[in-house]
């Protein structure tokens, strides 16, 4: 079954009907980077990963504001992506509120298929996440919650709910068959 979102561009538009657009959002520490390098790994060359934390802190070190600069960004380096033939990965919090009209107008223009995730991982779940990282020297529990807005989704049902239970292995093999981008070799687990 291929839950896709599809959309028919005549002529113009990004990428092409082979290209395949997947976004990943969720709250911090939810795995949304993990689950996109694991794919990227699985998958092999030819895919390409926009992160938003890439884009807005270390390309621009931009705040999460609305209207800001990183918005566009992310789309436009997906466009790009997309339009050089790779299958491209957009992940990260990607606040509805803020990020909702660039993901669905880049959805809208995608010549291929897309596929649109939401891991809805719980507010401790995150902050236990977010202990074994990096990051947690410099962001607290407590500046994670002001960012913490529980089930963040797009509107019109267009995600796949993935639950806070998924393993990060159930979640790359869900995505892979869902999606159909079986590298050579690749057996998804019954």
């Amino acid at each position: 079954m291929d839950d896709s979102v599809k959309h028919t561009t005549a002529g113009t538009g990004t990428g092409s009907t082979d290209t395949v657009l997947i976004v990943v959002r969720g709250p911090s520490g939810a795995g949304k980077s993990s689950t996109a390098a694991r794919i990227r790994s699985a998958y092999g060359r030819g895919l390409a990963i926009v992160g938003q934390d890439h884009l807005r802190r270390d390309v621009l070190r931009e705040r999460d504001v609305p209207g800001g600069a990183n918005i566009p960004l992310i789309g436009l380096v997906a466009q790009h992506a997309l339009d050089a033939g790779f299958h491209t990965i957009v992940e990260g919090i990607l606040d509805a509120d803020r990020y909702g009209a660039m993901l669905a107008d880049l959805v809208a223009s995608h010549r291929g298929r897309s596929y649109l995730y939401y891991l809805d991982v719980g507010f401790e779940e995150t902050v236990r996440r977010h202990a074994t990282r990096p990051l947690s020297a410099e962001v607290s529990a407590e500046q994670m919650a002001g960012w913490y807005r529980p089930l963040d989704l797009l509107p019109g049902g267009v995600e796949h709910v993935i639950s806070e239970d998924s393993t990060l292995d159930d979640t790359v093999t869900r995505i892979l068959t869902d999606t159909a981008l079986t590298p050579p070799g690749w057996t998804p687990r019954p």
